[in-house]
């Protein structure tokens, strides 16, 4: 099995502080695997390391991670398959997420499932969203 993990570069504009959290806590950004990327969930910390409190703020913050670790790939939010979010108060914060992903996630949509959960890893957190992009095969 032919596996690559992505690094994101230190330095890093859009992830900024948060990138240290991988060796932190033991996880890769993105793991490419047969064609496919899998993208560890993301969540709306902003680059110092804040945590906004609004839901679309911290909605487009991980959409822009996401987006970046499929620019480090060369790939776009187009060639998402497959997304998961994990909500607090899903509810409550439906309608502020619902906006921002519209704003930034165009069609060709990807399957999405909404998860609601009591509580995420940080004390603020509203969401988090992982991905499954796919490469274009050979040839088109």
């Amino acid at each position: 099995m032919t596996k690559y993990t992505v690094e994101v570069p230190e330095g890093n504009e859009v992830f900024g502080e948060a990138r240290a959290a991988f060796e932190r806590f033991g996880y890769s950004a993105a793991v490419r695997s047969h064609g496919q990327l899998f993208i560890a969930g993301t969540i709306g910390r902003r680059a110092d390391g804040t945590i906004p409190e609004d839901i679309g703020e911290q909605t487009e913050i991980a959409i822009r991670r996401i987006e970046e670790i499929l620019r480090l790939e060369k790939l776009s939010l187009s060639d998402l398959v497959d997304v998961t979010s994990y909500h607090v108060d899903m509810h409550e914060h439906m309608a502020g997420f619902s906006a921002a992903k519209a704003r930034l996630v165009k069609p060709p949509y990807p399957t999405w499932s909404l998860i609601g959960v009591s509580t995420l890893a940080s004390p603020g957190l509203l969401v988090e969203i992982r991905a499954t992009a796919s490469y274009p095969e050979a040839g088109e």
